[in-house]
């Protein structure tokens, strides 16, 4: 294909995102089969085998995609087409539903940052729990130089970037509107400084205001993009779960951290945890040891303090909780307190004795301080 064939492509499918809608298979289902160009002079001249062509060209007034590339260029942003080094093969997984092209802002690389990359969702009305758990979440994956990918929407979005960047990870926001648009306004600020040091994405052409059937395909979007998704919290309505629907229905890894049963915000993600396949996750390192490859991130071993007592077995346990913590008791008294016989306390009582866990005291025996519980 020569350059003037790849830049007429590129015109096209930049042309097309304004057109179509991301989701649309049958727009992808044209594009697969005849090409952008021609499915694009197909909708101008009227000759698409298409139910929707009407609807398509009631957007060709006024269609400028060299416009729509200048506007990308002047906020940082360029346009990726599939077949691009830095597009994310990943997303063929959406197939005809897949988006024609990729609006981003930002100086990484798409594709990099993209294939070590964890989606994470949640409330925008998130409790003080969910943004604190969020914040946690992000920053620990930035540590594990994974890519926190979200939403930027307020609540559990914004947390989670703004913790990948607090420990001076990239992070990646996919917006429901044009890369230009800050949306929501009150993160016009977060939304620069993710641009600065990752990257926003969207199917949208600039300038696009956003949707909600648009943000429904975004959410797919964002599952596709990652290995996985983490719902930190969300009622039982709640666009999060949409995602790690979406997530399931591409074979991703679906992950939930478990919240509070009287909590309506964690009421969308305890029900989420009875789904087969949905995975409780409580920080990073869960979420690293379920998406990484075998063997790579395990997460350490969880459990509480161990003490000398635990590794016990049954009878010289008995034999302990017989002697008492203060005032020391004789052979025949513990013996007759643990229901052991007096030979046997003997051997137990010296293995106590050796492990730290009693002390002699006249003819009797008492538990050591400090022994544990």
């Amino acid at each position: 294909m020569t350059e003037d064939q790849l830049d007429a492509e590129r015109l096209s499918r930049a042309a097309l995102t304004r057109v179509g809608e991301l989701g649309d298979a049958e727009l992808g289902r044209l594009v697969a089969r005849l090409g952008p160009v021609a499915v694009l002079e197909a909708i101008r001249d009227g000759t698409l085998p298409s139910r929707r062509l009407p609807g398509y060209q009631s957007r060709l007034p006024g269609l400028d995609p060299e416009a729509d590339l200048a506007a990308c260029e002047r906020v940082g942003g360029r346009f990726l087409c599939p077949g691009d080094s830095e597009w994310p093969t990943q997303l063929d997984d959406l197939g005809e539903r897949g988006p024609l092209g990729l609006w981003v802002r930002g100086g990484q690389n798409l594709r990099h940052l993209a294939v070590r990359s964890v989606t994470v969702v949640g409330a925008r009305a998130a409790t003080g729990y969910g943004i604190h758990v969020a914040t946690d979440l992000g920053a620990g994956l930035g540590e594990r130089a994974w890519t926190v990918v979200s939403g930027a929407a307020y609540g559990v979005d914004a947390a989670a970037h703004r913790g990948a960047l607090s420990v001076g990870a990239p992070t990646i926001a996919v917006l429901a509107c044009g890369v230009d648009v800050p949306y929501p306004s009150g993160h016009a600020a977060l939304l620069d400084r993710i641009a600065d040091d990752g990257l926003v994405v969207s199917a949208f052409p600039p300038g696009t205001r956003p949707a909600r059937y648009r943000f429904i395909e975004r959410n797919r979007l964002m599952a596709a993009l990652t290995r996985g998704v983490v719902v930190v919290e969300a009622a039982y309505r709640s666009g999060a779960l949409s995602t790690a629907r979406a997530a399931a229905e591409l074979g991703r890894y679906v992950m939930a951290i478990p919240g509070p049963v009287t909590s309506l915000m964690s009421g969308g993600v305890n029900l989420l945890l009875r789904e087969p396949g949905v995975v409780a996750v409580t920080d990073a390192a869960d979420v690293a040891e379920q998406v990484d490859q075998i063997g790579e991130s395990l997460a350490p071993l969880r459990q509480g303090p161990v003490f000398a007592r635990d590794s016990l077995d049954p009878v010289t346990a008995r034999v302990l909780e017989a002697v008492p913590r203060r005032h020391p008791i004789s052979v025949p008294a513990i013996s007759h307190a643990a229901g052991v016989p007096a030979d046997q306390v003997m051997r137990c009582l010296g293995l106590l004795r050796a492990r730290g866990l009693i002390v002699a005291e006249g003819a009797g025996w008492r538990q050591q301080p400090g022994a544990g519980p």
